[in-house]
């Protein structure tokens, strides 16, 4: 078991013995203060801090921070005060102590304002010392090290706060180590089996892939000796999280993410790194436009590098990353790097800069702090710049809602409820109304407008990002094209019995029951639907109801081979182009309202509605049974596309000039296009949006007026 000797022997590297002798001290107050407390897993409770010193040992943290991670859970969790502390060891490790305490409260899953009001905590410790999150990350990693004595439940909550907020703090930091031991951990936590799997895999791909790794980095090596470049080439690993991200973001096999060939070059100075660029691209071609300058233009959290993809052995891709040994530092320590070079009495530029940046960021923070209306506006700031690719989005109320990149007013109905986004219609974005495809931005409030009885459209699914809004429309169409087709399949089957002049409701209900059994079918509904969808035939299926309740009748006229009568359903079915499932618009001819209209009976879709004269449907005619007899509804109020192919004179300025006329005739273009037939013809092509025959013919002739108009043609596809 590591001992406090065992720390004090690694703190000798580089702490005073002073120095050494004060964190000593704290490790004994600390193990009397926790006398009789244990771990979860048995353990004296005292481990635990002694393990979060030893992972700041690891980055060569100062004597002040190992004594607070020392203490940091004395006053939380025994009677000790900050006084008491501070009597002991001093206002700065006491004050560390109280941030880190401060810190354990935050409950990250939780949007509401006593979580807002925990941010701003953590802010303004930060603020009076950035050692304070440092401390509270490597509390944060011994944690998830050791959750194994926990529920799986309680690991998995840890984990998804640790995965949304304490490794993104450490990414936005540059604590590099930390943040992807704390990722891949997390990811272990939440996924178990999937991480077992990848970590299996990479072991074996490792195995593999051992003899061309030697190969390539022998090569690299070797061209850099050649060249009197000063520089260590070693490999590159990717660590869980990360492939799996990429696995499931980028939808790539396992194999081809680990095709992949990773080196790090590591040098004196920064003019090393720029020779050893060229060395490297006259060894292997490069990759064209994989090639990006951190060093010229550093990230924001202070990383700097050289990245370069290359054409390897038999085109396999290597990427290299080139860097000095303060930025490799910096890379894997952040802001921590900063103690690191202050330890060794070398005040670098990179660890002075990378101090600097965080200090920026921290005083960022407050600014904002400063400059929002309430804690709720500000945790929205904080966690978008923690998380640049969510976007927070407050409701009227004030309440924040976390949503991904490129998320709609649709995704975020979804999010507040199903029954709320099954019944939008339209949404106000900042009090402004807009279309629900617009993609949202952090800190916009959103209302969504809902009305009773609407439905969603199938064109959401088009735009919608997130799973939970794309499950529930494909549910909620699949049940509306149900009832759809059961109203359409009772409207079809009622017409064609009215030609034997009956209808469902006078059928004998043994006969119905018989022919479902027959069918296999498990009540009316279903047969309606069937119908409804045009799998099965109404005429079909109304004769055998009508022939056996005939035969069944001692008076029935006639045999049931007579002539089928006319009754009250069997007239045409009225449309009005609401029937978003069941029935269809043929996009062949594009019917309009005022057009003779006819049914063809497509499988799976229903009716789909084609002018009386379309040409596709000649085949079709020596089948009556296929086609069903339609008229117009009195009231539509639907707009229509319909094509129209226009001859113009080609000159400056007439497409605007037609838009124009289009849109004062209350008509909108859908799309336009142009063909040049020559020099002074043009053909345009325009798909517009009318409410019927008698509008489009008020727009043709508003067209026709126009000086250099040819030709209208209403055009097929």
């Amino acid at each position: 078991m590591f001992t406090i000797d065992d720390l004090a022997d690694r703190l000798g590297g580089y702490l005073p013995s002073e120095e050494i002798q004060q964190v000593r001290r704290a490790f004994y107050y600390a193990e009397q203060a926790h006398d009789g407390q244990t771990r979860r897993s048995g353990e004296p409770y005292v481990t635990h801090p002694l393990a979060v010193a030893n992972i700041l040992a690891n980055m060569h943290m100062d004597h002040q921070s190992l004594m607070a991670a020392m203490l940091h859970d004395v006053i939380e969790d025994t009677g000790v005060t900050k006084d008491a502390l501070a009597s002991q060891f001093g206002e700065a490790v006491a004050e560390l102590v109280d941030g880190v305490s401060k810190l354990t409260q935050i409950t990250f899953e939780d949007k509401a304002v006593a979580q807002a009001e925990n941010f701003q905590k953590m802010v303004m410790a930060m603020s009076q010392d950035i050692r304070v999150i440092i401390v509270k990350l490597a509390d944060r990693l011994h944690n998830m090290r050791t959750l194994g004595a926990l529920r799986p439940d309680k690991k998995r909550r840890i984990a998804r706060e640790t995965l949304e907020i304490y490794a993104r703090i450490a990414g936005r930091l540059g604590i590099n180590t930390i943040r992807v031991e704390l990722e891949d951990l997390s990811f272990q936590a939440i996924h178990p089996m999937r991480a077992e799997r990848i970590k299996r895999a990479v072991a074996r791909a490792r195995g593999n892939r051992r003899t061309t790794m030697r190969q390539i980095q022998t090569s690299l090596q070797r061209r850099l000796d050649e060249d009197d470049l000063t520089g260590s080439v070693v490999g590159r690993q990717k660590h869980l999280l990360s492939i799996y991200r990429k696995m499931h973001d980028q939808r790539k096999p396992f194999a081809e993410i680990m095709d992949v060939f990773g080196f790090r070059i590591i040098t004196d100075d920064v003019d090393n790194c720029y020779r050893i660029l060229g060395a490297v691209h006259n060894l292997y071609k490069p990759v064209p436009g994989r090639f990006k300058d951190y060093i010229a233009i550093p990230k924001a959290n202070g990383y700097q590098s050289l990245h370069t993809t290359l054409f390897g052995p038999s085109g396999m891709p290597i990427e290299v990353q080139i860097r000095t040994r303060e930025m490799e530092a910096m890379a894997n320590n952040g802001i921590a790097a900063h103690w690191l070079y202050k330890a060794g009495q070398t005040e670098r530029p990179i660890a002075v800069g990378s101090h600097a940046r965080a200090r920026e960021w921290v005083r960022g923070l407050l600014e904002m702090q400063r400059h929002a209306g309430d804690s709720l506006e500000f945790i929205e700031h904080v966690k978008n710049d923690l998380f640049p690719d969510d976007v927070y989005i407050f409701t009227p109320k004030g309440d924040i809602m976390e949503l991904p990149q490129g998320a709609t007013a649709v995704d975020f109905a979804y999010t507040l409820h199903t029954d709320i986004g099954n019944s939008c219609i339209a949404c106000r974005i900042d009090r402004h109304l807009a279309p629900l495809s617009t993609p949202l931005e952090s800190g916009q409030t959103l209302e969504i407008i809902t009305a009773p009885g609407a439905r969603p459209n199938l064109a959401w699914l088009n735009f919608v990002v997130t799973a939970k809004a794309r499950s529930a429309i494909r549910h909620a169409l699949k049940s509306q094209q149900r009832s759809e087709a059961i109203q359409l399949g009772r409207r079809l089957l009622n017409r064609a019995l009215g030609s034997f002049d009956t209808s469902l409701e006078k059928l004998p209900a043994e006969r119905l029951t018989a022919l479902l059994a027959e069918l296999d079918l498990a009540d009316e509904d279903d047969l309606l639907e069937t119908i409804g969808l045009g799998t099965r035939l109404a005429h079909a299926t109304a004769k055998r109801l009508a022939d056996a309740s005939l035969s069944d009748d001692e008076d029935a006229p006639g045999s049931p081979e007579s002539s089928p009568k006319t009754g009250p359903h069997a007239g045409p079915i009225v449309i009005n182009g609401s029937e978003s499932m069941a029935i269809s618009f043929a996009r062949c001819c594009h019917p309009l309202p005022g057009d003779p209209v006819i049914g063809h009976l497509s499988m799976g879709k229903g009716i789909v509605v084609h002018r009386h004269d379309c040409g596709n449907l000649d085949e079709l005619r020596d089948d009556p049974d296929k086609l069903v007899s339609l008229t117009w509804s009195n009231q539509i109020e639907q707009d229509f596309p319909v094509p129209l192919r226009i001859e113009v004179e080609t000159r400056r300025g007439l497409i605007a000039e037609l838009a124009s006329l289009i849109t004062d005739a209350d008509a909108n273009i859908e799309r336009i296009g142009i063909e040049e037939r020559d020099a002074r013809l043009s053909i345009v092509n325009l798909t517009i949006l009318v409410k019927g025959r008698i509008h489009l013919a008020r727009i043709i002739k508003r067209l026709r007026n126009l000086n250099h108009i040819g030709r209208i043609v209403r055009a097929r596809s």
